[in-house]
């Protein structure tokens, strides 16, 4: 395990989003320190990629702020990569027609200083940099093991290269703190433990590392802490060991209802205000439905 002496890299307070009248999360505070792996987990709709969303710009929060090195982040997704934070997504958002080199290199947009005139004139600084460019994506093909794929067309890839190939690109923009959403979504067993000795190469490396996971041996064996999301706000936070013996995490889980719930005020004040509303009134929106649009909302817009 990590030990955290040091600042936190990521510093999340308070942060709420709003949709309309639907809290999708609420007041959620989560710091991450270096060279640290932290694993968010919940059930479905429980907020996770709202979240994510919102510590990566996708989403300005309606309440709270977003902290990298202690610096508040601007709500823009590119400006909070060139400050530091990378991600991945839920489903694999790659550049199908490019060669599994050429996504690596859309990577280091952040960190390249040539413009648009040295690009056209293809000067000496240009060829220096898209040299130093190809050298660093080559070294993190060979980091993740597909190096001996650079000129496959990344659609070409399997489905577990793919996964790796995005952590690739993440990691071209050379991040003080990658995000991880769901990297072992439909891998079979060889894939995720594959996955789980990447994400411990990328923390040795000095990267901390934020993941959302279903798996949950996956999250277990990976993480220093665990923070669990239940109708958007923090159940609870710790260790693996921890987070496991918790009855409010086992409730939540199995759908089994316990003392001091969030969302069981929430839930009574809805169902008071439809007993006296007009026909109409309510829009009967769902915490699940929320993250489903949000969810499509952010996969299109990226």
């Amino acid at each position: 395990m990590t030990t955290t002496t040091t600042s936190p890299v990521l510093t999340a307070t308070g942060v709420t989003m709003r949709f309309g009248g639907l809290t999708a999360v609420q007041a959620v505070d989560l710091d991450v320190h270096p060279g640290e792996i932290v694993g968010l987990i919940g059930p479905n709709g429980a907020g996770k990629t709202t979240f994510f969303n919102c510590l990566t710009g996708l989403y300005v929060p309606t309440e709270g702020s977003v902290a990298y090195r202690g610096t508040v982040l601007p709500p823009k997704p590119h400006l909070v990569t060139q400050a530091g934070i990378a991600r991945t997504f839920q489903n694999i958002r790659l550049f199908a027609n490019m060669t599994v080199l050429e996504n690596v290199l859309v990577g280091r947009h952040t960190r390249t200083k040539e413009g648009l005139w040295s690009a056209l004139l293809r000067g000496p600084g240009f060829k220096r940099a898209e040299a130093a460019s190809k050298a660093r994506a080559m070294e993190l093909l060979e980091f993740t093991g597909l190096a001996d794929k650079a000129d496959h067309l990344s659609r070409n890839l399997p489905y577990g290269e793919q996964r790796k190939l995005e952590i690739a690109r993440a990691l071209a923009s050379d991040p003080g703190l990658l995000l991880l959403d769901e990297p072992t979504a439909g891998m079979n067993p060889q894939e995720t433990r594959a996955t789980e000795e990447l994400v411990f190469a990328i923390r040795d490396l000095g990267t901390a590392v934020l993941v959302i996971e279903h798996d949950m041996r996956f999250i277990f064996n990976l993480c220093d802490r665990v923070a669990v999301l239940v109708q958007g706000q923090k159940l609870v936070e710790g260790t693996s060991e921890v987070v496991q013996s918790d009855e409010r995490v086992i409730a939540a889980y199995l759908g089994t209802p316990f003392e001091g719930a969030p969302g069981a005020e929430e839930a009574a004040e809805v169902e008071a205000a439809e007993a006296g509303a007009t026909p109409g009134a309510t829009g009967g929106a769902t915490q699940d439905g929320a993250q489903r649009g949000t969810t499509a909302r952010t996969e299109d817009g990226q």
